[in-house]
């Protein structure tokens, strides 16, 4: 984890641009992401948690029978989430909490979504443990983010462009979330690349603890 002076500047950083957010991914998913927000979110059911929630720009996407609780870190995105969810008439408890240490018990949920968000927390490894500990047996976790390219000369672009992301903002584009899930035990049952390989959606199943137990 970043060091408490690292965190509440990038704290800082996140609450700055929660307004002009929603309006920069707009972009980024009619040209990179296209439907998998809908992909992720379609596949959730019972009891849901969204790992960092952001502004809650998946919240119209769940199906309507999901029992949604959605964390976030920087309460400047909390706020707009807030707004988005009672705008929608969308019920859903909303919470400021670190993905790197959710304030939840072990086997909590039935599903765990986390999209666009890996790539900025400090320890994905971490994270992804945490969404692992409070997934049911049997419960699923869906991923969504940005992953380095299949294609050598992006990968380049990545890395250059890291020099200045991962200073300001923290956030990285040579990360592979999926190491992380198979390394916590999950099974992969899906996994997209997309866009030149720089899109990577996945979904992977808790064992249930006769499977685990062998």
């Amino acid at each position: 984890m970043p060091e408490p002076r690292d965190s509440e500047r990038l704290r800082r950083y996140w609450d700055k641009h929660a307004r002009s957010y929603d309006r920069q991914m707009r972009f980024f998913d009619r040209t990179l992401f296209g439907e998998s927000r809908t992909w992720i979110c379609s596949q959730a059911d019972g009891d849901v948690l969204e790992v960092a929630i952001g502004t809650g720009l998946n919240l119209p996407l769940y199906p309507p029978d999901v029992r949604l609780t959605g964390i976030e870190w920087s309460p400047q995105m909390l706020a707009i989430a807030r707004r988005r969810a009672n705008e929608l008439g969308r019920t859903a408890e909303l919470r400021e909490a670190d993905a790197q240490d959710l304030p939840f018990p072990d086997a909590s949920f039935d599903t765990v979504v986390c999209t666009l968000s890996l790539c900025a927390i400090a320890d994905d490894r971490r994270a992804i443990a945490e969404m692992n500990r409070v997934l049911k047996p049997g419960g699923r976790l869906l991923l969504l983010d940005h992953i380095p390219s299949s294609v050598l000369p992006v990968r380049v672009i990545q890395r250059l462009t890291e020099v200045i992301t991962v200073p300001f903002g923290g956030e990285h584009f040579l990360r592979r979330p999926l190491r992380h899930v198979q390394a916590a035990g999950l099974e992969v049952e899906q996994r997209d690349r997309l866009k030149l390989g720089i899109v990577e959606r996945l979904a992977a199943r808790k064992p249930t603890l006769q499977s685990a137990d062998g």
